[in-house]
């Protein structure tokens, strides 16, 4: 894999990405704090600052979530669609470049997004002087876009063989069912069927176990609720290597594809 080729992919992506009107989340974002802040205190005086912390957080995961979607799945079944992917191909680009350069780009910009969500969730709590764990917060937003960098990588994988529709579909499946995967192997275990139990574990086996990413309720409630620098290390290195094996597979599947 030539670096420069990839990087310059990635670049081509960020910067495409962004001027595709994706900054206007921030305000967005900046609007729906400011209206938790004016409202919640209407309805819900006594619990109010773990409400409007929930619902920040809770619009990051969300937004962030509609781009990596929206904007993964079209990033490389556009190039398909649109016959532009011929361009590269003829060009002397690697798949492994092409497919990591659009992970890449589009990670970068999640990246971005994050952290700006996350400045902006600070700073509107600060002037508000709602208490905040700093700390939890900061370390759930990076958990939270190791999340995201994982549904990307999702995210292109079905854009490589499937129409924008079906891939935004079940990129959207595979997020919800990653979030229940623990639940149904626990619902799984209350049943006396073997065959299901079997199929609920292979299931949680294959798909990725997002509830080790999530770390929204620690970051509300403190940071003591935090799990242990090893669980973590582990948690992010899980994700890590989930991204990079979904990221093997759609390498694989882009290269064997007749252009």
């Amino acid at each position: 894999m030539n670096l420069s080729r990839t990087l310059v992919i990635a670049a081509n992506v960020f910067r495409e990405v962004i001027r595709d009107r994706v900054l206007y989340l921030l305000a967005f974002f900046a609007i729906i704090m400011v209206a938790a802040i004016v409202l919640v205190p209407e309805v819900a005086a006594s619990t109010e600052n773990q409400i409007i912390l929930d619902i920040g957080l809770a619009a990051i995961s969300l937004l962030g979530l509609a781009i990596t979607v929206f904007v993964g799945t079209g990033l490389v079944n556009k190039e398909i669609e649109k016959r532009t992917v011929y361009v590269m191909v003829a060009k002397p680009i690697r798949s492994t470049e092409f497919i990591i350069g659009k992970h890449w780009g589009l990670s970068a910009v999640l990246a971005v997004l994050v952290l700006a969500m996350t400045a902006i969730y600070l700073a509107t709590l600060a002037l508000k002087q709602v208490p905040v764990p700093v700390g939890s917060v900061s370390l759930s937003a990076l958990f939270q876009f190791l999340e995201l960098s994982l549904i990307a990588s999702a995210a292109i994988l079905f854009g490589v063989f499937t129409s924008s529709l079906l891939a935004t579909l079940l990129t959207f499946a595979l997020y919800l069912m990653g979030h229940f995967s623990r639940d149904l192997l626990a619902f799984a275990s209350l049943s006396d069927n073997a065959g299901l139990k079997q199929t609920v574990e292979g299931l949680y086996l294959v798909l990725p176990d997002l509830s080790r990413l999530n770390l929204r309720n620690q970051a509300i409630y403190g940071i003591n609720l935090l799990p242990q620098p090893t669980e973590l290390l582990a948690n992010a290195g899980y994700a890590i290597v989930y991204t990079a094996l979904l990221l093997m597979i759609a390498i694989l599947i882009f290269s064997r594809r007749q252009f």
